[in-house]
């Protein structure tokens, strides 16, 4: 097993990790009722597709983090969560600018197929909003070298930030053909 990276402070790091997340949330809902009109000489729906790469990437580290855990690469483990922890960061800068850039886009899917789509965007808007403290709480426990604690809460957190990177990609392959 790895040394803590940080001492432990509960009721700091409870502190610290529920005002990020309530910022990182409420940044979210406020700025989703806000278009700004630029031009910026390109196409932002490029902040889409580069979200759709991130999610991606970040999916593949979930699961290559999971193997190296699965295989006591601990030190390899913890280099790919805190890779997709950075670039779920970057995710989320891009997913501001393309909101703010672009609006909303409507889905133009008839059938099952709107079905399908409502249902995976519902559940993927709920779960991202709720799974940021999650992560914040799950790599805490990990750099202050809680084992238990980290692996109880892993099991919950890992497979909720892989359904919501998958589905994000998910998501932009269905409304993409939308975009005007």
């Amino acid at each position: 097993m790895l040394k803590a990276a940080f001492k432990k402070n509960d009721g700091k790091a409870k502190w610290l990790i529920g005002i990020f997340s309530v910022v990182v949330f409420g940044a979210i809902v406020a700025l989703s009722r806000i278009k700004l009109n630029v031009d910026l000489g390109f196409d932002v729906h490029v902040f889409a597709k580069t979200n759709a790469v991130i999610n991606s990437i970040v999916a593949i580290l979930l699961v290559a983090a999971l193997v190296a855990v699965k295989q006591k690469k601990y030190a390899l483990h913890k280099k790919l969560m805190l890779g997709a922890m950075i670039l779920s960061i970057v995710f989320l800068v891009s997913y501001i600018c393309h909101h703010l850039l672009s609006g909303d886009t409507k889905y133009g899917g008839e059938g099952a197929i709107r079905y399908i789509y409502y249902f995976i965007l519902i559940t993927h808007i709920f779960l991202a909003a709720i799974i940021l403290p999650f992560i914040l709480f799950t790599a805490y426990r990990g750099l202050i070298a809680e084992w238990p604690q980290h692996r109880k809460l892993a099991k919950i957190t890992w497979p909720i930030w892989f359904y919501v990177s998958v589905t994000g990609v998910l998501v932009y392959l269905m409304i993409s053909p939308y975009y005007s």
